[in-house]
């Protein structure tokens, strides 16, 4: 076990500690992948050689320290590549890591449902199962020139492979966050658009105050509707200037449900994301002399104060969004 999947339970409003969170991580490793807004991978091959310790050893370690330093927990899975930790993450708890050890790959594997794999969408999903091949064990049993009938020939080699437990992934080192989520999903399949619209003003507002905490501003919003069938529908726009101001991301999510034109269409959930973050401080603002613009970005000002003082709780997400 080289590889660690750490997902931090860090509130949304407290991203701007993932850094320093990475910077833990890179005491013992230089090689950290960010995986944002709350994670990281992070190859232990050369710590493992130097401290004398096993990753699930340094993750006890890691664990401590963020709690120690930092008061967040986090949840730790620990495999022989990216793939398997990333799985065994799913399947640990705050306070015990969940490790793949070298060589029992397979008995890791085999029960789960085929869409368990990362790769496999719902459609290949529902192919593989509609022949029987509804557990990863029996997708590696299987021969692969069946797999690449039913799925391609690079597809099929490639579930054939980690299927069996092959993991040809690696550790890339990056920077932070490229991009915010925020998911709103409902309780139900959803029909009603003014609901629809609710849950965009929730979703914008809470994407500005995030790029806000930490010093960023957005160049693209996208909006991912999924509806009850599991499909889903993704538009993308470009925004006039960078911004992390809640009312233009709120007015950018409205005109991208409003070109979708849909008609009662049964929506399980809504999603924005953030994409193209640059700092703030290298992006222009251009003046619009407008009172009530100029009214709403100083009660922004004041609201993220309160939500750094008082927890997330104390202003209610896309509430001053226009």
């Amino acid at each position: 076990m080289t590889i660690l999947c750490v997902r931090f339970q860090l509130p949304p409003t407290r991203e701007a500690a993932l850094p320093e969170l990475l910077g833990l991580l890179e005491e013992f490793t230089p090689v950290v992948e960010a995986l944002p807004p709350d994670g990281a991978l992070a190859d232990l091959r050369g710590a493992e050689r130097y401290f004398g310790r096993d990753a699930v050893e340094l993750a006890s370690v890691i664990r401590v320290r963020a709690l120690a330093l930092y008061g967040v927990d986090c949840v730790i899975g620990a495999g022989p590549g990216p793939m398997l930790a990333r799985m065994a993450l799913r399947d640990a708890r705050p306070g015990l890591t969940r490790a793949v050890p070298g060589g029992g790959e397979r008995a890791f594997l085999d029960g789960k449902p085929v869409a368990a794999l990362p790769g496999v969408g719902t459609a290949t999903a529902r192919t593989l199962c509609e022949y029987g091949l509804d557990t990863l064990g029996r997708v590696a049993a299987a021969p692969l020139s069946t797999l690449q009938r039913l799925v391609g020939a690079k597809a099929g080699r490639e579930l054939h492979e980690k299927a069996q437990g092959v993991d040809r992934g690696r550790v890339v080192p990056n920077g932070v966050s490229r991009s915010l989520v925020a998911d709103r999903p409902f309780d139900r399949d959803e029909l009603d658009p003014d609901r629809h619209r609710r849950a965009l003003l929730s979703a914008a507002g809470d994407l500005g105050a995030r790029l806000r905490a930490v010093d960023k501003v957005c160049r693209t919003l996208t909006l991912t509707v999924r509806y009850a069938d599991r499909s889903a529908t993704t538009r993308s726009r470009t925004l006039s200037e960078p911004t992390a101001h809640s009312a233009a991301l709120t007015r950018t999510a409205y005109d991208l449900y409003e070109a979708l034109g849909l008609q009662r269409a049964r929506v399980r959930s809504l999603a924005l994301r953030a994409e193209s973050l640059t700092p703030a401080e290298h992006a222009s603002h251009q003046l619009t002399f407008d009172p009530v613009d100029e009214k709403v970005r100083r009660i922004e000002e004041v609201a993220d104060r309160a939500r750094a003082k008082f927890g997330p709780r104390a202003v209610m997400p896309g509430s001053l969004a226009a």
